[in-house]
């Protein structure tokens, strides 16, 4: 077997057992995989344990990765899977609507506010964990609100109805923090 990137000969002396190969893989990709555990999860232990078992699977399954398969995003994928199967047992609710029209932008003056990375952040982690999901899968992740409605379980409007309401809270908890 010819291998011509990094990532190919890594996934090669995986398959084959070397040891050192699934550290420079955990250490190339655990750093990426653990902020999307935090943003999904919203906290650094539950974070810190669904990393861990993410990778175990990765480790378990590595030979199952197909030659053409982006190795990042298969391993993305497995650690939303996780994350999300978390967020199953701690019964995320995500609230069921027919349909809703809601303004995709509501009138924000964005120079009013001063909203620094560490403010929306903060904001973001204060989420209800169904807001939070619905909101990391499609502004950091770049999941389509049909795709996160399969993941979840729920509708596209649904889908779109969290994100936009997320969104309002977040922008509500950042303008709260500004003015007191």
């Amino acid at each position: 077997m010819t291998t011509n990137t990094f990532t190919d000969q890594l996934v090669y002396r995986c398959r084959h057992g070397d040891v050192r190969a699934y550290r420079e893989l955990y250490d190339s990709y655990s750093k990426a995989m653990y902020n999307i555990c935090l943003r999904m999860l919203g906290s650094a232990a539950d974070a810190e344990d669904i990393l861990q078992e993410a990778f175990l699977q990765v480790f378990n399954n590595i030979g199952k990765i197909q030659q053409e398969a982006s190795l990042a995003g298969w391993i993305k994928r497995i650690v939303i899977n996780h994350c999300l199967s978390q967020l199953r047992k701690k019964k995320v609710y995500f609230e069921e609507v027919d349909e809703l029209h809601v303004s995709d932008e509501v009138g924000v003056d964005e120079q009013q506010f001063a909203m620094s990375v560490t403010m929306v952040k903060e904001a973001i982690a204060q989420l209800p964990d169904g807001y939070r999901t619905v909101l990391n899968l499609y502004l950091f992740e770049d999941y389509s609100h049909r795709e996160i409605g399969d993941m979840l379980g729920i509708t596209e409007s649904t889908a779109k109805t969290q994100y936009m309401r997320a969104k309002e809270k977040v922008r509500l908890i950042v303008k709260q923090k500004t003015t007191a």
